[in-house]
């Protein structure tokens, strides 16, 4: 029940203190002023998020590389780029990407559009952050500096890039295998063979691969080749990084904690599903009708039921949509 009606919008509200914030929205009121700087804000929480430009403090930490940012939702988008998630695909060339600002200016090189000009030469670019660049070769400027070798570089990203060919760290992981990458760009291109053509498909169940390795690898769960084995309880993976992770059961360890409400994790990719809970978000749509969902595996069972496949086959003739119907229809027989 919505009892609280805004007057002029309509929109309801469960709570009249909902309301009175809504109302803002319409009267331009912002009650809640910064002490520093007197910007002033309609909502305290939008305040309190400002105040962290002053302090500095940055109190949502990731758990894989200890960056720190001042509000959750940049950590969740952060954190895709060590899962390996790319959830906003460009639908002329299927390139993805983990933020959505970054699809929309990728989107402008098909449009053609470059609305960003030069000032000194006239060259225009159809992102900013490319003038930017751009704009520090006229001045020969590159006030990011290797202290390693010495190496200078336009941008900070470039040098933290640069950096990791002398420390060898990959911070960027795929999802799909386990691979590890040093630039966020190199997983890009790896993930294509997975996003992609997958022409290695498995005979048991009818699941797809980019890759052979990836399917011979696949192919051990339905197999009885398990060689990884558990020394506390026996139970035996197809995989060393299943095992790794298997591992953390018996020593409750939960390195990935979410910085909204503290429950902690097993698993990076556990946590940037959970964290949607406070998000909301829903990153995974149906080209079809438009419904979307919060984990790419309901998008592909959902889509079944406009395209009617059904992959999962018991001893019989019948067929079914999801692998749970069948497990389900096994029972009664």
């Amino acid at each position: 029940e919505r009892p609280n009606a805004c007057g002029e919008c309509g929109k309801r509200f469960a709570q009249r203190s909902h309301l009175a914030q809504h109302l803002r929205t319409h009267t331009g009121e912002r009650p809640y002023k910064c002490g520093d700087c007197g910007k002033a804000f309609g909502w305290s929480s939008n305040l309190a998020q400002h105040r962290r430009t002053h302090t500095g403090e940055r109190p949502y930490a990731c758990a894989e590389c200890g960056k720190a940012f001042s509000q959750s939702t940049n950590l969740v988008k952060h954190q895709r780029a060590h899962a390996g998630e790319r959830p906003y695909a460009c639908g002329q060339c299927r390139k993805a990407f983990y933020r959505s600002s970054d699809l929309l200016q990728h989107q402008a090189s098909h449009s053609g559009e470059r609305p960003y000009r030069c000032g000194q030469c006239g060259k225009s670019f159809a992102q900013r952050a490319n003038l930017l660049k751009h704009g520090k070769t006229h001045g020969g400027e590159k006030p990011f500096r290797c202290g390693e070798c010495g190496k200078g570089f336009v941008q900070s990203s470039e040098l933290i890039q640069h950096q990791r060919s002398h420390s060898g760290e990959k911070p960027f992981a795929c999802a799909e295998c386990g691979k590890r990458f040093g630039h966020g760009a190199t997983l890009a291109k790896h993930r294509r063979l997975h996003l992609g053509l997958q022409p290695h498909r498995c005979g048991e169940c009818g699941r797809a691969f980019g890759l052979r390795s990836a399917l011979a690898r696949h192919q051990r769960a339905h197999g009885e080749e398990r060689p990884f084995a558990c020394g506390e309880c026996g139970q035996a993976f197809a995989l060393r990084s299943n095992l790794a992770l298997h591992r953390r059961t018996h020593a409750g360890e939960r390195p990935y904690r979410c910085g909204e409400c503290g429950k902690a994790f097993g698993m990076s990719s556990t946590l940037v599903r959970h964290q949607r809970i406070h998000t909301g978000e829903k990153p995974y749509g149906c080209g079809e009708c438009g419904r979307a969902f919060v984990r790419s595996a309901h998008l592909e069972q959902h889509r079944r039921t406009h395209t009617g496949e059904r992959p999962y086959a018991p001893g019989g003739a019948r067929r079914f949509s999801q692998s749970s119907n069948l497990i389900t229809h096994e029972r009664v027989h």
